[in-house]
């Protein structure tokens, strides 16, 4: 597209751009430039830094059903994005913008991030609406790492949840500025004061409200906003006429002692409004928003907005208070990695001058391939553009640029940093940054989860194996936390996710999106089985039946390997002289192999062995590498028993974190699922106890840890090492494999 095609501001950006690549600017390296009067180029400079100063990317992160994906709607609907406003269980058959997904207006949850824009007083909003279940945590990370601010819901009459911790655990975790909003104020037993105590005490924010709401439950009718001591009223069927009045008599003493609670929160956290509060200045509007802001962005302070979305109650001064309050994203210091610098880290300017450079966060399915979910932290994409996958060194072009509303999508020719994108037909992986080429840069990625839970699943019908694989292909590559797997010795295919709720949902797309029924199953845990001590074999394997008959005989013993030995299996030949012919050795060794595969106990493979051969014998005519491989697989069953064989299981490193009231409880199920308690700290109001269990015990436990602990707390595990199993549970497992093999063969 020619510069001549383009609307004004984007021909002012694309002269800028031109213009620097011309010149060794140092803008392109993301230092300030000051332009002498006259410089044509400081027009564009203020072009490109207005439009940053209006843009906000935000997130909107809660607990289960606290009105996240309500509030967005009330915002799409009140900037003009919708037209009309359907509820979340959509009974109208509708639902909500933000929950396309059938299953999501079924279930009434949220389960992908979705993605929208919208315009607010000359300001461009980017909001993404993330889930509310822990099982998705992906989803809220992802969102997370990309965005300059959030809004944290949370429900007036629930108060501080365990989903409310997890995520702001999250936000922390990516140093997001963050606004509060108090919602459901309509609701039976609403009572924000006692939600903005629990923030303090239970996830440490320094944080107090900015608006008090002006009546409760049946009776709230509207807001006094503190910073400008207007109180606001919604009218209109939907609530979008604002109405400013001045604050009802009965409330001015109220409204003044929460005043100067604000200005008393604020000013312990912003030294410039701290001078004019210490020396009872009267505190403007003006020069409370502005220390609100300082604060607000630097991480220091939470201001607390309150309403009711489904009302339709304020609902716009939370928008005010984005633009006010959250940063932009100039004000958000992003850095990457030079991979030409040994991973040194540079400081990204965050401004349309200078290289492109772009995280893809996000992967979907679409109908027109695979959607790319781009965020650009610093340069220009176009449409048509080469652009370089830093991690695969991969070059590819653009074909096509839209930006998202929910499940639609609007075609632009080009975007900016600070603005979130989609692309399609861009091979990637979740997490890859994008370049023009100029730079080797790649930005830190995000904290993904260790799935905790697996299932085997098989589809019932064998033609469908082909959907089958497809589905579970792209849900690999959407999901970083959905893990597929298959297991070598029962040949079921697992699959892996964070809880069971996770896997649930998966298994119903499958059957959905692929139309492929599948059957899911428990799956089996990978026990072995090793020796303990050294035993002797002398075994001779002859077989006469007319014709060349077979010979073979194999003497030497068996003893487990060293503590700390890095292979599994090791096979030596010390025989002196010729008794077996070396031609006849590999045989020997692949049947000493095939016989560790299935140990006798309960047929799992064996490891940690040594075998040595010291002696045997062989025929002239009768030996064969078939008769040696068969002796050697004789001799292996004959001395295993005396080898006292012991099953191991794998043992799992778990971590808990879980707040200290629960601890006793905790403590007191993981040593009935025989675990054994390495460690025990503690971070802020949470124990952290690392333990070592079985994983054969650890079925369930998800589910079991959140209603021992009311859902606040969360696990990892990972795979540490196999181990002897008890006596008992030896006896028991030996019992139930006999059981089986006999019902097979009967």
């Amino acid at each position: 597209m020619a510069p001549s095609a383009r609307s004004p501001a984007i021909r002012l950006l694309y002269t800028l751009s031109s213009a620097l690549k011309t010149t060794s600017s140092p803008l392109l390296t993301g230092h300030r430039r000051t332009f002498s009067a006259g410089n044509p180029a400081r027009v564009e400079a203020t072009w490109w830094k207005e439009s940053m100063e209006r843009l906000r990317n935000i997130g909107i992160s809660a607990h289960i059903d606290s009105g996240k994906t309500t509030l967005t709607e009330r915002i799409l609907y009140y900037t003009g994005r919708i037209h009309e406003i359907h509820e979340v269980r959509g009974r109208d058959g509708v639902g909500a913008k933000m929950d396309s997904m059938d299953l999501e207006r079924e279930k009434g949850i949220t389960i992908q991030s979705a993605a929208t824009y919208c315009t607010w007083k000359d300001y461009q909003v980017n909001i993404i609406d993330t889930p509310g279940h822990v099982d998705f945590t992906i989803e809220v990370e992802r969102a997370l790492r990309v965005l300059d601010g959030a809004i944290l819901v949370l429900c007036s009459v629930g108060g501080v949840q365990s989903q409310s911790i997890t995520v702001d655990r999250q936000m922390r975790r990516y140093d997001v500025p963050r606004v509060a909003f108090i919602n459901k104020l309509d609701r039976m037993g609403a009572d924000p004061w006692k939600v903005l105590s629990q923030a303090r005490s239970k996830l440490r924010h320094h944080s107090a409200a900015v608006q008090v709401p002006i009546g409760l439950e049946d009776d709230f009718q509207g807001l006094v906003d503190l910073v400008q001591l207007k109180a606001y009223y919604f009218h209109g069927s939907n609530g979008e006429k604002v109405v400013a009045e001045e604050i009802p008599a009965n409330m001015e003493a109220l409204v003044a002692e929460k005043r100067r609670e604000l200005i008393e929160m604020v000013s312990e956290v912003d030294d410039k409004l701290a001078e004019a509060f210490l020396t009872d200045e009267p505190i403007s509007s003006a020069s409370l928003e502005e220390a609100i802001r300082r604060a607000t962005v630097a991480q220091k302070f939470i201001p607390v907005f309150m309403g009711s979305a489904f009302k339709n109650k304020g609902v716009q001064p939370l928008l005010d208070g984005v633009l006010s309050y959250l940063p932009c994203p100039t004000e958000v210091s992003n850095y990457a990695l030079d991979q030409n610098k040994n991973e040194e880290k540079v400081t990204i300017s965050g401004t349309p001058v200078g290289p492109l450079v772009a995280l893809a966060f996000k992967l979907e399915e679409g109908r027109f391939g695979q959607l790319t979910y781009l965020r650009i932290y610093e340069g220009v994409i176009r449409k048509g553009d080469f652009i370089i996958n830093v991690n695969t060194g991969k070059k590819i072009k653009v074909p096509r640029l839209v930006r998202m509303h929910s499940n639609e999508m609007e075609d632009i020719q080009e975007a900016h940093a600070g603005q979130i994108v989609a692309v399609f037909g861009v091979d990637c992986a979740s997490g890859d940054t994008f370049t023009d080429g100029s730079v080797r840069y790649t930005m830190t990625s995000m904290n993904v989860p260790e799935p905790v839970m697996s299932l085997a699943i098989s589809p019932v019908s064998k033609d469908s194996g082909g959907q089958f694989s497809k589905a579970l292909n792209r849900f690999q590559r959407e999901d970083p936390t959905f893990r597929v797997g298959l297991d070598a010795e029962s040949g079921q295919t697992i699959i892996s996710g964070m809880g069971e709720l996770h896997l649930d949902i998966y298994v119903e797309r499958i059957r959905r999106e692929y139309k492929v029924d599948a059957t899911v199953g428990r799956p089996r845990v990978n026990f072995r089985e090793t020796v303990t001590k050294r035993a002797e074999f002398d075994y001779l394997h002859k077989k006469q039946t007319g014709g060349q008959g077979q010979y073979g005989r194999v003497c030497g013993y068996v003893e487990p390997l060293p503590e700390g030995s890095t292979t599994k299996f090791e096979f030596e030949n010390m025989i002196v002289g010729q008794a077996v012919p070396s031609n006849f050795i590999p045989a020997i060794e692949k049947g000493f192999k095939e016989a560790a595969n299935s140990g006798s106990l309960i047929g799992h493979p064996v490891e940690n062995i040594r075998i040595v051969l010291t002696d045997g014998a062989a025929h002239a005519v009768d030996s064969s590498e078939l008769a040696f491989k068969l002796a050697a697989i004789y001799a292996f069953r004959q001395c295993y028993t005396a080898a006292k064989p012991v099953i191991l299981e794998p043992v799992m490193l778990v971590e808990l974190k879980a707040p200290t009231e629960f601890q006793g409880t905790v403590t007191g199920d993981i040593n009935k699922r025989k675990g054994v308690i390495v460690g025990n700290d503690q971070d802020g109001d949470d124990s952290v106890i690392t333990a070592h269990v079985p994983l054969n015990n650890m079925f369930g436990y998800s589910t079991s840890l959140r209603s021992m602990t009311q859902g606040k707390g969360e696990f990892t595990m990972e795979y540490k090492e196999h181990s002897p199993v008890s006596q008992d549970v030896q006896l028991q497992l030996v019992n139930t494999y006999k059981a089986n093999k006999a019902a097979e063969n009967s």
